[in-house]
C-alpha cells in the first residue's frame, strides 16, 4: 500500500493518514497525532529540516548499521488500535521490531520501503466501521469520494 494522503479529518478534526493499494481497491484510514503526521508530510513534501528529526536519526542509526528496512506491515487492529511491525536486515539476520503504525510509516516513506497492510486488519476496519462514529472509514470513504479535489487541498497537512 501506498500513502495516498494525508488529511485532517474535518469531522473529528484529527490528522489521518490514507493509505490505498495500486489497485484502489482497499483504503485504510488510520487517525494519528499531529507530531506523528507532521514528521510523514515532512517526507511527504521534501522538506529538509536543519537537524535530522527522530525518523531521519532513526534512518540514519540503520544506514551507520548497515541495515536495511526490508518492509513495513500493518499487523493487527484490537480496539481502534493499529499496531505494525518494521522488518530489518541486518546482514544475514532479520529482525521484526513492534511499531506504532504512523512511526513505521514515516520511517518506510524515509528509506523507500513497501508498507503492507495484512488482509485480516482490512477486514477488522470494515467490521468496526460504524456510521455514527467520527473516525469511521466508511464515512470517511464517502467524504473523500465526494468532495472537489481542488477543495481537498484546504484538508491536508
Amino acid at each position: 500500500m501506498g500513502v495516498k494522503a494525508l488529511i485532517v479529518d474535518p469531522i473529528a478534526n484529527m490528522p489521518v493518514v490514507i493509505l490505498r493499494d495500486e489497485e484502489e481497491k482497499n483504503f485504510l484510514p488510520i487517525w494519528v497525532g499531529v507530531f506523528e503526521a507532521n514528521a510523514i508530510a515532512l517526507q511527504m513534501e521534501g522538506v529538509t529540516t536543519p537537524r535530522p528529526m527522530t525518523h531521519d536519526l532513526l534512518k540514519n542509526i540503520i544506514q551507520e548499521i548497515e541495515a536495511n528496512v526490508v518492509q513495513v506491515v500493518i499487523n493487527n487492529l484490537q480496539e481502534n488500535t493499529f499496531y505494525a511491525q518494521i522488518f530489518l536486515r541486518v546482514g544475514t539476520r532479520e529482525l521484526t521490531i513492534d511499531s506504532r503504525p504512523s512511526d513505521a510509516i514515516a520511517l518506510a516513506l524515509r528509506t523507500d520501503s513497501p508498507v503492507f497492510v495484512e488482509e485480516t486488519v482490512l477486514e477488522k476496519s470494515r467490521a468496526n466501521d460504524s456510521p455514527n462514529d467520527p473516525r469511521s472509514s466508511e464515512r470517511l470513504r464517502k467524504w473523500l469520494e465526494e468532495v472537489d479535489p481542488d477543495s481537498l487541498s484546504k484538508y491536508r497537512m
